[in-house]
């Protein structure tokens, strides 16, 4: 199934924003409060669901050079004697039943995965949903911007060995160059650990139950599922969480600084409002 479009999704935000404003003159509503709440954060979504695919077709990528950055890469992980991913490849593809359920999780689990994350740290834990999807904002819209000097995946380097795992199976997310729903020289870095973590660590930190460590078997599985399909190396999926690290941090920056303003702020009201008249 396709992904949604900009304009559908612009159109969504719109009509959200609609709902949110009919809804905000509807106070004898019991359930106003947390209907406005939701309409908020589906137009806010949306919105930035939209940026995100406009931003895509804009002409800035360099992709002269995608094959020789994917060497740069190859050539720094060996430099760190990491393992190379064509190993995990040519394992996984020992068993076709663990070949098929690795590309089925690569091509239709991410996305699933965090919108269910979303919708049930809305319902379940409220008081974190900012946070985290402040997180999922900031470190989409930094991979964006490094994606746009293209980077090839390892599916492209055949001279090495390595084959599009999920292609060979009819569930390949990508078709020609310059098709399906994402760029094909945009490895560098992983959109799916990316959300993935978002997910791991979004349920670990909001969730109290003893269960909840369980939850960062996704991001792991996910690292390993991007490498053994031939669509990531392992640096995309490492700057992909070291850019999550660093959206919480400007998130944390963010609220510290927002508090010691209305800390400011509210004496001089108080001051105000003592004043003799």
């Amino acid at each position: 199934m396709p992904w949604p479009t900009w304009q559908q999704s612009g159109i969504a935000a719109i009509v959200c924003a609609i709902a949110l404003v009919a809804l905000r003159r509807r106070s004898d509503l019991r359930w106003q409060p947390i209907a406005v709440r939701a309409a908020t954060e589906l137009a806010l979504i949306c919105g930035l669901y939209s940026i995100w695919r406009m931003a895509r077709k804009l002409p800035w990528h360099q992709s002269e050079n995608a094959i020789g950055r994917a060497y740069d890469i190859v050539d720094l992980q060996n430099a760190f004697w990491l393992p190379a991913e064509l190993s995990l490849q040519q394992f996984v593809l020992r068993w076709d039943w663990l070949s098929q359920l690795t590309s089925l999780y690569y091509a239709g689990l991410h996305v699933p995965t965090l919108l269910a994350f979303l919708v049930w740290l809305f319902w379940r834990h409220l008081d974190h949903f900012s946070r985290w999807r402040n997180a999922l904002a900031i470190v989409t819209g930094f991979s964006l911007l490094i994606r746009f000097i293209r980077v090839a995946p390892p599916r492209f380097l055949t001279e090495l060995g390595y084959i599009d795992l999920p292609a060979e199976y009819g569930l390949s997310v990508y078709g020609p160059v310059g098709t399906g729903v994402s760029p094909q020289f945009a490895a560098m870095p992983s959109i799916h650990v990316a959300w993935a973590a978002i997910v791991s660590f979004g349920v670990v930190a909001a969730s109290t139950h003893r269960w909840r460590w369980l939850a960062l078997s996704h991001v792991m599985l996910t690292m390993l599922v991007v490498a053994a399909t031939g669509h990531h190396w392992w640096l995309d999926g490492i700057v992909a969480i070291v850019l999550l690290a660093i959206a919480l941090a400007i998130d944390s920056l963010g609220r510290a600084l927002l508090a010691k303003f209305s800390a400011q702020a509210t004496p001089d009201v108080v001051s105000a409002a003592q004043i003799p008249r």
